[in-house]
């Protein structure tokens, strides 16, 4: 290998085409949408009812809480509302406290540009997203610029932290009737992944067939494609996320054990594409959609039955756990970086331009900060046309709400629904329902002149979609060139240790199950630091070629391993 250092990347072109496209909507997109309609309405209502709306800020605080976790099982769940309760009321104590020790904006700004970095770090290294760390953004900067007294505090944080425990409360009730639903999802979409890859193969010409050996992996045959590339780490990813959903449920009980024996077919699935009948794989993801039993899977050969009960014993990767949160959270600190100098930045700006609320400036700021400069800047379209959009509905919805408090009430009540509703089929679809919402919100101490209100949000939308976006192109991220070297090693190193075990004579069966379960996950993240560090700007250039190798050797060796543990297991039992 060359020790010329490559030269960095130029700026790309930043892409207009697709940003506005509207997509599916996701598969559970009701379930946040209605969690956050009980878990706000409840306490506002009932604050109504007692003539103290102006509280509404401080129950809401923990009330967004519910928006989180939807796709965790639900022991995992509990543990993951548990820390995004306590990370709002940690934040909207910062807030609160400084609040009440100084009036001062440029202060004000600046512990808010601090929380948001330091928000958005803590997100992006737990993954506890969607949707990540702009709501605590947004509860803190406001609460920052709510004037109060140091005596107020401990009773503003008891609402939040009652409205928190009611958003625990809510995200934990549908385990009542189906406890096992998150998990069915991830196994859905693993067949689904999984399904669609072996459906590529179907399709091959049949020249293309007899090419392939009986005891080959067609993937090793074939010729690769982009398309089958793509589909290949989705479907990777996809069963991935399976396991580690099914990881987290605790107990094997008979559904998880159901539910293991489905990704184990779509895992194996990944490594005989050829042989696999795509039409079943799907059958078995309609029949867990539903409400009905687990399907159990039926074994095509005596080999397929030990070779699933091989690799049932997942429960080694546990003992491995997760890297420390000091370790995920380094390479972060560029992204961090950045948001604190946005949202600093574009809190001053506001400031400068006599806006009243410059803490929007910092909360759109805030919300920009993707994994990369490009898809910041598709998120900075997205946001600005969405809360265009959406100060043109608050407009028309105004007199509405203005009629009283309780229609002011059910008319954020109504915008909490949409904003999660259309969310997923886009950003800015979701930040047309978002903008209308928070105008109102502010209107909970009382009624305020809509046109004041509106240009305030649209200075603010624009100077923190720009300043923020400068923010990310002057704050270079050349730790993701680093990310990408470090992830192809551990590839490498994760690939030949497989590769030992697999060649062994009799390798111990759960050393191999845990060695390709190590490849795997560093297959995923290798994918997941490539997307990322390709939108990157001023930069290394991306060794696109030696990830894809390093990718086509990984899953090889992976389709390896898995007949390796077939004919292992099976030569085990005739002997």
């Amino acid at each position: 290998m060359s020790s010329a250092a490559p030269s960095p990347t130029p700026a790309r072109r930043l892409p207009l085409a697709g940003v506005l496209r509207v997509g599916r909507p996701s598969d559970i997109w009701f379930k946040p949408a209605l969690s956050v309609v009980v878990a706000v309405g409840v306490p506002n209502l009932t604050l109504l009812a007692l003539g103290r709306l102006d509280l509404a800020m401080y129950t809401m605080a923990g009330s967004l809480c519910a928006l989180y976790a939807h796709n965790l099982p639900y022991a995992a769940r509990a543990r993951a509302l548990a820390w995004v309760v306590l990370g709002m009321l940690a934040s909207l104590a910062v807030a609160l406290v400084t609040a009440s020790l100084t009036s001062s904006a440029v202060i004000l700004v600046a512990v808010g540009a601090l929380l948001a970095a330091a928000q958005k770090a803590l997100c992006d290294a737990t993954r506890i997203g969607p949707p990540g760390p702009v709501i605590f953004a947004f509860i803190s900067s406001a609460a920052l610029f709510t004037p109060q007294t140091l005596g107020q505090v401990p009773g503003h944080l008891a609402l939040a932290a009652a409205a928190g425990t009611w958003a625990w409360l809510i995200g934990m009730a549908p385990g009542l009737v189906r406890p096992h639903g998150p998990e069915r999802r991830a196994a859905v979409r693993a067949l689904s992944a999984a399904a669609a890859y072996a459906e590529m193969f179907v399709e091959k010409s049949p020249a293309a067939s007899a090419e392939a050996t009986p005891t080959a992996s067609p993937s090793l045959t074939l010729s690769p494609s982009p398309g089958r590339e793509r589909a290949r780490a989705v479907a990777a990813a996809a069963v991935h996320a399976a396991w580690q959903s099914l990881l987290a449920t605790g107990a094997r009980s008979e559904p998880r054990r159901a539910l293991e024996g489905l990704v184990v077919r779509a895992e194996i699935a990944l490594a005989a594409p050829a042989d696999t009948d795509p039409a079943r794989l799907r059958s078995w993801a309609r029949d867990l959609r539903g409400r009905g039993p687990v399907p159990r899977v039926e074994p095509a050969s005596a080999a397929d039955e030990l070779l699933g009960d091989e690799l049932l014993g997942v429960e080694a990767e546990r003992a491995a756990g997760r890297r420390p949160l000091a370790d995920r959270l380094g390479p972060l600190l560029p992204l961090a970086l950045r948001t604190a100098l946005g949202c600093a930045l574009a809190g001053y700006v506001s400031l400068a331009l006599g806006v009243g609320r410059p803490y929007w400036a910092l909360v759109t700021a805030a919300s920009l900060y993707q994994a990369n400069i490009t898809l910041t800047w598709s998120r900075g379209v997205q946001r600005v046309v969405g809360n265009l959009v959406g100060v043109l509905l608050f407009a028309a919805v105004a007199p509405l709400a203005h009629l009283g408090p309780a229609a002011l009430v059910l008319c954020c009540l109504a915008f909490n629904f949409g904003a999660e509703a259309l969310i997923s089929r886009n950003y800015w679809l979701g930040s047309i329902c978002v903008t209308p919402m928070a105008l109102l919100i502010t209107e909970f101490t009382g009624f305020q002149q809509p046109g004041e209100l509106m240009t305030d949000r649209i200075v603010d939308t624009v100077v923190g979609a720009l300043v923020g976006f400068v923010a990310a192109v002057a704050v270079t991220n050349r730790r993701a060139g680093d990310r990408i070297e470090n992830d192809l090693d551990t590839v490498e190193r994760a690939r030949e240790h497989a590769e030992r075990l697999i060649a062994a004579e009799r390798p111990g069966p759960r050393a191999l199950e845990a060695a390709r379960r190590r490849l795997t996950t560093a297959l995923v993240e290798l994918r997941a630091t490539a997307d990322a560090a390709t939108g990157e700007w001023w930069q290394r250039a991306v060794p696109t070629e030696r990830v894809l190798l390093a990718e086509r050797a990984g899953h090889r060796t992976l389709a390896t391993a898995v007949r390796r543990q077939g004919l292992h297991v099976l030569e085990g039992k005739r002997a």
